[in-house]
């Protein structure tokens, strides 16, 4: 027995959904260095600055630190950025922060995608790391199996 709902989704009354299906996805324009920075993800909501600097700097000079925060209740959202004075240490923090605790929290570091991966869309507005497990089911790609871009033939191959 097959049930079939249909439903249509009225864009003219929904103001939110209209607005999301017109939006356009831009990189941010920051003052920051994207090579030179890190996000960190997975941290303790009373975690502030000063506590993520003080991680951070065990593995190299740090120049700015920045954690999200909700723009009406000032809360954290769990996520900032680090940026370091030299690649040396920001591949340092990449390699040895990622999965060590702040707060009592675990957390995970990987590189900025947004300004660095050309195309690269965040997963909030459809996009992420891409790509197929090999089951086929879509995942979304991270520093194991971190994103290589669409794959095309070689020259000379056939499509």
């Amino acid at each position: 027995m097959e049930y079939y709902v249909e439903y249509q989704i009225d864009l003219q009354g929904d103001a939110a959904l209209r607005r999301a299906a017109q939006s356009t996805y831009a990189p941010p324009t920051l003052p920051t260095d994207p090579l030179l920075t890190l996000f960190v993800s997975g941290l303790s909501f009373a975690t502030n600055e000063e506590t993520l600097r003080r991680q951070a700097e065990r593995h190299g000079r740090v120049k700015t630190v920045t954690i999200v925060r909700d723009a009406v209740t000032g809360c954290s959202k769990g996520y900032g950025f680090v940026e370091f004075c030299s690649t040396r240490d920001a591949r340092a923090a990449y390699q040895k922060m990622h999965r060590t605790s702040i707060d009592d929290k675990q957390i995970l570091v990987d590189l900025e995608r947004g300004r660095t991966m050309k195309g690269w869309v965040p997963r909030r507005e459809g996009g992420g790391l891409g790509g197929r497990k090999e089951s086929g089911q879509l995942r979304f790609g991270g520093r194991t199996r971190p994103f290589r871009g669409l794959s095309r033939p070689r020259s000379g191959q056939a499509e």
